[in-house]
């Protein structure tokens, strides 16, 4: 068993990948045992006490992967009970294969749906696998329900059954696992979209092949976490001072709507960026000097308010509680004929889907309706393919662009995709997006580039939001995540 790797694969990649395996030498049968005994070792591990176990197995090669399961859980002296869907007759390749050698076990064979699951100690789930394309129906829909009804702790294999390899979507229903082991190359699915909520905890294995042949693959995705990139963050020299340290300026801050920008220019001072300024309402900006004196906040009404302030910034970023009315219309108009590097969030993309603009140098961090807006389409049409619409808006919009989200996206000018697999569910609360804004341009105004500082800003920010929600993620607030951000960037201190 290995920990996670950082490249993710789709279905396809990965059936080229089993492919390559079996013309190398590896016999398809060779593999399914393979996978049957990693998933068997990790049963082991999470459920030592696991003696009665259901095994609901469909037709392919994930049924078949249970077929070993199965037949291993019986030998090592487990009461196991298969419950398979299909006439065994139908079998074919390597599950027909399988299914001859668990005759060699006393498993108990069910044919049909699973029946009374509430009275084993474990279900393992292997209905469907990495090739479902279409929504799930007829007797899989009810195994699937009474699978999900039992309520009992469920090991998935390859990927919980109903969901897809490729967008991490349900496809109609899916089965909620406790733990799901990945076979060969992780499924980006897993990771993204709906299927962190259905994996449970997420495991991989190999399955002993050689690390050349995933090199030969192209079009890969790169998982990141703030592990794989902290060494990007440097220690300041001794003589550093705020004037080299970087100066941001943050547009935003309609009327009643102080506290998203006040968020962002706190989440830039914490992550380390020297001076930062705060163009805002003048109504708020004596208001937020009183909360944070650190803060140079302006009041602005107009554009001859906002143009001197451009001058000493390095980097702008617009949008937290910049509204849609004329005031916010006509900052974002100033922003972006700025030569600087530019952040967009909140109002400010909300604005740039009415009057579509395209730069190289900017960074925008739409959530799944904003993007929907950027795109023309629904919210749901988004959630669909995930990777599909973030690939969409850079290539629309052009520069870096992030899509937030459970296994938040980022594509490059390349249409390189990187996919964040920190954060909780407890960030599910306002705010936290105007602190990933501030972040994100405070590291572009101390130096970093847009490629270095989209997949750093969006793990630094995961990983904070990890460490404030500890085991208690519901009733996170964004300030939450401030004191972690300032450990966060200063790794060279553990």
């Amino acid at each position: 068993m290995s920990s996670l790797p950082h490249t993710l694969y789709s279905a396809q990649q990965t059936r080229v990948l089993d492919a390559m395996a079996i013309e190398r030498g590896t016999p398809g049968i060779e593999l399914m045992e393979r996978a049957g005994a990693a998933a068997f070792k990790l049963l082991k591990a999470c459920w030592p006490n696991a003696q009665k176990i259901a095994v609901v197995c469909g037709g392919g090669n994930n049924g078949g992967d249970g077929f070993v399961v199965a037949r291993l859980a019986q030998q090592a002296g487990g009461s196991v009970t298969l419950f398979l869907l299909q006439n065994p007759k139908r079998l074919k390749g390597e599950a027909a294969e399988a299914f001859e050698k668990l005759k060699q076990a006393s498993v108990t064979q069910v044919y049909g749906l699973p029946e009374g699951l509430e009275g084993f100690d474990l279900v393992v789930d292997a209905l469907l696998g990495s090739g479902l394309t279409a929504a799930v129906r007829g007797e899989v829909v009810d195994a699937i329900e009474r699978i999900n009804q039992a309520a009992r702790p469920v090991l998935s294999l390859d990927l919980p059954s109903g969901l897809n390899a490729d967008s991490g979507q349900v496809m109609g229903c899916g089965v909620k696992a406790s733990a799901t082991i990945s076979f060969i190359g992780l499924k980006r699915g897993l990771l993204t979209g709906m299927g962190p909520g259905f994996s449970g905890e997420l495991y991989f294995s190999d399955l002993a092949l050689p690390e050349a042949l995933f090199s030969q693959l192209s079009g890969t995705v790169e998982r990141v976490d703030y592990a794989s990139l902290k060494h990007l963050i440097k220690p300041r020299p001794a003589y550093a001072h705020k004037g080299v340290c970087g100066h941001l300026l943050l547009v935003g801050g309609d009327q009643g709507m102080s506290g998203a920008i006040r968020l962002a220019g706190e989440a830039a001072l914490r992550s380390g960026s020297g001076l930062v300024s705060i163009a805002t309402r003048k109504v708020h900006a004596s208001l937020i000097t009183a909360q944070r004196p650190e803060l140079m906040s302006h009041g602005v009404e107009n554009e001859a308010d906002l143009l001197p302030l451009f001058a000493r910034a390095g980097v702008i970023a617009c949008g937290p509680g910049l509204g849609v009315d004329s005031w916010g219309r006509r900052m974002l108009a100033q922003v972006l004929v700025q030569p600087q590097p530019l952040v967009l969030d909140a109002d400010a993309l909300n604005l740039l889907a009415k009057s579509p603009y395209r730069r190289d140098n900017w960074l925008l961090t739409p959530h799944p309706a904003e993007a929907a807006r950027l795109l023309a389409i629904s919210t749901a049409e988004v959630n669909t393919d995930r990777f599909a619409a973030v690939a969409a808006l850079q290539q629309r919009y052009g520069g870096y662009v992030l899509l937030k989200g459970a296994g938040t996206l980022m594509c490059d000018p390349s249409g390189e995709i990187k996919l964040c697999s920190d954060g909780n569910p407890g960030m599910a609360s306002g705010g936290m997006g105007d602190l990933l804004g501030g972040l994100l341009a405070a590291l572009i105004a101390q130096g970093m580039t847009l490629a270095q500082a989209l997949p750093l800003g969006v793990a630094i920010h995961a990983a904070a939001g990890d460490g404030a929600a500890g085991q208690t993620p519901r009733g996170l607030l964004a300030s939450d995540l401030l004191p972690h951000l300032r450990q966060l960037v200063n790794p060279y201190n553990e």
